[in-house]
């Protein structure tokens, strides 16, 4: 990989390859409504209600403990006690990465008393999804919780400068709110309606567009086989991810939370609760509360306790591409073959869904798939692709949630303390900031109060209730 001196947006994965922490000087924005402008979860000071439980109640199962060393459950000699539950809460999040440090920096921004530990196995985060994630956000979804989702998650991401800002020093995610663009051949054209339709209730600023209408606005765009268009209007776009993921990690530190450089091996459980935190460097972390958010290797962090997640690391290849002719607007293009592409910097960076999707590939870059399937497909939607040259390229996971598609929150049923947000499949970096205060709140208050995500609990997996998300990019 080519080492440049000059900062672009594709300094984020530079940085997680060389292991280097950058939060840069960030710019003044208009304030806008966030989260930090709500009602606070209780006044500083101020003791939970009474009617807030510490966690929400599942049913019990016999003490046992879990190691992945033996790979087998082992019984476990536990004395009976009375409360078990200290009065300060101990959180342990299982992964440094941009879920894990949201979670770290809305725990100890909502109750600054909480004691939060991050685990983080690979500080140098150079597998990590968020070091090499594209990192873009939209509303263009098919359910509704993912729209509301990411309409929160925007608001945030615009005024991240003053929400996550140390002292004198803010970030800058480099926030480009320049829409999605999805196109649909004839036979697409009517679930991009129905889509749209649900969008629109939600208040989303998306616009439908003939092949006319796309061919004024973009005319670079091969539009002869295209029946329709759906175009983001605001509220989406691309960012920096790997300054977000440090912007929330270095405040997360500044408010008190503290993170831990080892791998989970194991745990401690003791009826329907997790206790104990095991590492391989044979620290053992006593917790109240344990988060699951360790992207793709969540599942095998939940065969610890016994869980079977249905979350697969899925290998995707980022290809970095330049093009002579200059083109613009230029959104985020969603073709109906299957690949997108996107502006970055003064080139562009373009991938899509392998046809035969392996777990847990290699992370090496699939140069031969360029060749033989996305530059052709490129320069048949957009010709001046033609002279496109493949600059390099970068592979990093999805965390694919193969039942639905979509996040798998809270606890799992059998497990009160140990909770789950997981399963993102691609829509993950751009619901953090939101995600991340919804644990937060499950942990504090037992409940969602910002936001209700509901419909993304563990239970509809246990229950089988799937919530399928159709509007899966790459």
């Amino acid at each position: 990989m080519e080492i440049r001196t000059s900062r672009d947006g594709l300094d984020h994965i530079l940085d997680a390859v060389e292991a280097r922490t950058r939060v840069g000087a960030g710019r003044d924005l208009p304030k806008v409504r966030t989260t930090s402008h709500m009602r606070p979860l209780r006044r500083k000071g101020a003791a939970l209600p009474a009617s807030a439980p510490d966690s929400v109640s599942f049913a019990f199962a016999a003490p046992r403990r879990y190691d992945r060393r033996s790979n087998r459950q082992i019984r476990a000699v536990v004395a009976l006690q009375g409360s078990c539950t200290p009065l300060r809460k101990h959180v342990v999040v299982i992964g440094g990465g941009v879920m894990g440090s949201a979670l770290a920096y809305w725990l100890t921004r909502l109750e600054p008393s909480i004691s939060a530990t991050v685990v983080e196995r690979d500080t140098s985060y150079r597998q990590a999804s968020s070091a090499l994630s594209a990192a873009s956000i939209r509303q263009q979804f098919s359910t509704p919780v993912n729209i509301r989702a990411s309409q929160a998650s925007i608001a945030f991401l615009r005024n991240a400068a003053v929400e996550l800002a140390v002292g004198d020093e803010a970030p800058d995610i480099m926030l480009r709110e320049a829409g999605y663009l999805y196109l649909a051949l004839p036979g697409g054209a009517e679930r991009l309606r129905q889509a749209h339709a649900v969008q629109i209730a939600c208040g989303a600023d998306i616009a439908l567009m003939d092949p006319a209408e796309l061919k004024k606005r973009f005319g670079w765009l091969n539009t002869s086989d295209l029946s329709l268009g759906s175009l983001g209007l605001s509220g989406e776009g691309w960012f920096d991810g790997y300054a977000l993921l440090t912007a929330f990690a270095r405040r997360a530190r500044d408010q008190g939370a503290r993170y831990v450089n080892a791998e989970v091996c194991g745990f401690t459980v003791d009826g329907s609760r997790v206790t104990e935190v095991l590492a391989a460097d044979g620290k053992r972390i006593a917790c109240t509360h344990v988060v699951n958010a360790a992207g793709p290797w969540a599942r095998r962090i939940a065969t610890m306790v016994g869980v079977d997640l249905p979350v697969f690391a899925r290998r995707r290849t980022v290809y970095v591409i330049s093009c002579p002719t200059a083109m613009s607007p230029f959104p985020l293009l969603i073709d109906p073959t299957g690949f997108w592409i996107r502006p970055e910097g003064t080139k562009f960076i373009a991938g899509f869904s392998p046809a035969n999707d392996l777990d847990d590939e290699p992370l090496e870059p699939d140069y031969d798939s360029f060749e033989s399937y996305l530059w052709p497909a490129l320069a048949h939607r957009i010709p001046a692709f033609e002279e496109a040259k493949l600059e390099r390229a970068w592979a990093g996971y999805f965390e694919m949630n193969i039942v639905d598609h979509n996040a798998i929150l809270g606890p799992h049923p059998s497990l009160e303390n140990f909770l789950f947000m997981n399963g993102f499949s691609g829509h993950g970096m751009q619901q953090a900031p939101v995600i991340g205060r919804a644990i937060a709140e499950l942990i504090l208050l037992g409940r969602f109060d910002t936001l209700d995500l509901s419909d993304l609990l563990f239970a509809r997996i246990a229950g089988n209730r799937p919530l399928r998300e159709a509007n899966v990019i790459g």
